[in-house]
């Protein structure tokens, strides 16, 4: 199985031990939108691993096909068009979830509720795992 990106559907899912709701929650998320790769399947349930390496079982009902990362450091800019050339936008925190609206080699054009605009592909977690090319 390749490993594949889905987002959190809600701003509240739970992370179970195994895959199924008798087993105890393992800790619950509270970002929708976060991104998490799928590691592993059983039935109706995902085993998913985060940026910081967290694992747990997720229900599919909880996953959505959003394509979205996350900042992997802190000072990270957005610019207004996809070259360091461009007028900066914002700076922003690392972990900050951002939804991918499409990429180029080297940039990836992005939003949240606050912002959007282009940030450098090697500045995000998960890129190669969309299946967009780092």
């Amino acid at each position: 199985m390749s490993a594949e990106i889905r987002s959190l559907k809600n701003p509240k899912v739970n992370v179970r031990l195994g895959p199924s709701k008798t087993y105890p929650i393992k800790f619950v998320y509270e970002k929708k939108y976060l991104p998490v790769v799928i590691i592993d399947e059983h039935y109706n349930w995902r085993k998913t691993k985060d940026y910081d390496n967290d694992t747990g079982w997720i229900h599919v009902s909880q996953l959505s096909k959003t394509k979205t990362t996350v900042t992997t450091k802190n000072n990270e800019i957005i610019f207004s068009s996809p070259t360091h050339y461009s007028k900066p936008k914002a700076k922003l925190e690392i972990h900050q979830v951002l939804i991918i609206k499409e990429c180029n080699d080297m940039w990836c054009e992005v939003k949240n509720s606050k912002i959007s605009g282009w940030i450098k592909k090697d500045r995000l977690w998960g890129i190669k795992e969309h299946g967009i090319k780092k």
